[in-house]
């Protein structure tokens, strides 16, 4: 069945960070969805110097009633990351929710783009929008731990800590919650990354059943920029597929991550040259050349169900 997704996020001219990590993904994976791209944010990310402008939520709105007059505003999907302005993420709610309306089973896909490393990125004020308008509107979200802690008011430092996160961004709204990296203990030593994902359902004799993952992924000691972006684009297929199969869902979207990634460090490694560490450039994600494992990762990391 055709779908539809819009989705409002940052462009990039060169390299892949916001719609460009989500657009290439999202059409080759899913070769019957249309995806239109709302761009808020034109810059060159990742480098030292980045100049660009920003949309303002007005131009936003003037985008918006484009596409409403045109009677082309129906969706399946809607899929958002980062933004700065406060007006403009207001603004963007406004549109989820008047999208859900029109479509009551439409999905928004959230990545609550706050911060990480115990640093805010974005202005403050934008904080309580997030967790008071955007995360009760949401279905899906991909927060890390950082944003996760952020949102709930909750420090996790362990397992159990974490599921209890997870739990309270539940009741916040979302039916789907995937922390997709912390910094919690690894059974596999501190090379590992700790990932974990949470989805409440309905069973068919109207049962509420709840699967609960946990995922141990390996550090890469290199600087990337768009991995998120292109983790919240690839769940959002991988649960259009999956959409009762959590487990599954977040191993295809790791796999295609590590797969990402993999192509891309040894290609900066072998361009960079003995002993020298790769640059910004060297680090773009290599996206074009991971088609196929976009497309059919093999499952390299498995998910323990808790």
């Amino acid at each position: 069945m055709d779908c539809r997704v819009l989705s409002v996020q940052s462009h990039v001219v060169r390299g892949y960070v916001g719609n460009k990590s989500a657009s290439f993904p999202l059409q080759v994976r899913l070769n019957t969805y249309d995806a239109d791209y709302l761009n808020e944010v034109f810059l060159l990310l990742g480098y030292e110097h980045w100049k660009g402008q920003v949309l303002t939520a007005d131009e936003l709105q003037v985008l918006y009633e484009g596409i409403k007059l045109n009677n082309v505003n129906q969706y399946d999907y809607v899929l958002t990351g980062y933004t700065r302005d406060d007006s403009f993420l207001d603004m963007v709610v406004d549109i989820v929710q008047e999208l859900k309306r029109a479509n009551p089973n439409l999905v928004y896909v959230c990545d609550p783009v706050l911060g990480d490393n115990g640093a805010m990125y974005v202005p403050e004020n934008l904080l309580p929008i997030y967790r008071d308008k955007v995360v009760p509107a949401a279905d899906i979200i991909t927060p890390n731990q950082f944003e996760a802690e952020l949102l709930t008011g909750r420090n996790m430092s362990s397992e159990k800590d974490a599921v209890e996160v997870m739990n309270l961004l539940h009741s916040m709204g979302p039916d789907t919650v995937v922390i997709t990296s912390s910094e919690l203990p690894s059974p596999l030593g501190d090379q590992y990354l700790v990932a974990l994902g949470s989805q409440k359902r309905v069973t068919a004799d109207g049962t509420m059943v709840t699967q609960q993952i946990r995922m141990d992924i390996p550090r890469v000691d290199a600087v990337f920029v768009g991995t998120g972006d292109l983790f919240a684009a690839m769940l959002l297929a991988w649960t259009h597929l999956h959409p009762n199969d959590l487990k599954m869902a977040c191993e295809k979207t790791v796999s295609v991550i590590y797969h990402v990634i993999k192509r891309t460090i040894t290609y900066a490694k072998e361009v960079a040259g003995p002993n020298r560490r790769p640059s910004p450039a060297q680090l773009e994600l290599r996206m074009v050349q991971s088609k196929a494992d976009i497309e059919d990762p093999a499952i390299v990391l498995n998910a323990l169900v808790l």
